[in-house]
């Protein structure tokens, strides 16, 4: 999916990396613990949903190779971290949306979560 439709369908604004805003994702990932993102399966070609807008975010998201970022609950991070986002290629939106209810919508639209949930259960 194209991180354009994710802003569509979250009704998000572009923050950062406008220019890089019809890159593909594969997958996604919600979580506000940067260390549970670290050790699960997200990988390149991801994006990450959560509410933290420190920093570590966009160290996290480099670290994996995640092409974006979706802040949800309408949070906005400060300018040094827009900034490091630009300056390490990640897509950075802002949606109202709350996280379980924009990985909701994401999943109903057809991007899907690491592994599957057969393997969950």
């Amino acid at each position: 999916m194209k991180i354009s439709k994710i802003k569509e369908i979250l009704t998000a604004d572009t923050l950062a990396g406008e220019e890089r805003i019809d890159t593909e994702v594969i997958c996604a990932c919600g979580s506000d613990l940067m260390s549970d993102v670290l050790a699960g399966e997200a990988k390149e070609e991801f994006v990450l949903l959560t509410g933290l807008v420190n920093p570590q975010v966009i160290r996290t998201a480099e670290m994996v190779d995640m092409r974006a970022i979706v802040f949800v609950r309408g949070k906005t991070p400060t300018p040094e971290v827009l900034e490091l986002a630009e300056e390490k290629g990640i897509v950075v939106l802002s949606t109202k949306c709350p996280l379980y209810i924009a990985s909701g919508l994401l999943y109903t639209n057809g991007l899907r979560g690491a592994g599957s949930v057969e393997t969950a259960l």
